[in-house]
């Protein structure tokens, strides 16, 4: 999504569900992208499909492009459900998540509070793109229009079966 919220494109990946691929498949997204204008990568959540966790460090490696993560709830941490659903790599899952860093909590112009790790680029620097990205509530746009695609793809591939 450009700055002025025009969708400027898609691109997909499937990850593993309870797998140990979410980094490699975001990095294969954005390459794929092909694309010399990417100013900041938007990640909802560093942990997706069922404990699949995404190395913030490693993504914002491969470019240098500026990352933000974001999330909605303040939460105790995963540690456990690593150590419970995950008894060959919870290690590993628990490293990386930890590795990511502490959320940091910022509120929006909408008065939402949301958490984010930010990489490649200051808080105040983050906010200000947050706060132009979100329209309203407490997520930003290209987040919510990601997921509404992600989630019609999902129904339609479910449909398919």
């Amino acid at each position: 999504m450009r700055a002025d919220r025009i969708v400027d494109g898609f691109s997909f990946s499937l990850v593993t569900v309870g797998g140990m691929d979410a980094t490699n498949q975001v990095i294969d997204l954005i390459e794929r992208l092909q694309r010399q204008d990417i100013n900041l990568i938007l990640l909802n959540g560093c942990v997706i499909s069922w404990f699949n966790v995404v190395d913030l460090h490693q993504v914002y490696a491969v470019g240098s492009i500026p990352l933000i993560c974001v999330t909605y709830d303040n939460s105790e941490g995963l540690d456990q459900y690593f150590r419970e659903l995950f008894p060959t790599t919870w290690q590993q899952r628990l490293q990386t998540y930890k590795q990511n860093g502490e959320r940091t909590p910022i509120t929006l112009k909408t008065e939402k509070t949301i958490f984010t790790r930010c990489l490649g680029v200051p808080l105040d620097e983050a906010t200000g793109a947050l706060n132009k990205f979100t329209v309203f509530g407490a997520i930003p746009e290209p987040i919510r229009v990601a997921r509404l695609l992600a989630r019609s793809l999902m129904k339609r591939h479910r449909k398919i079966l």
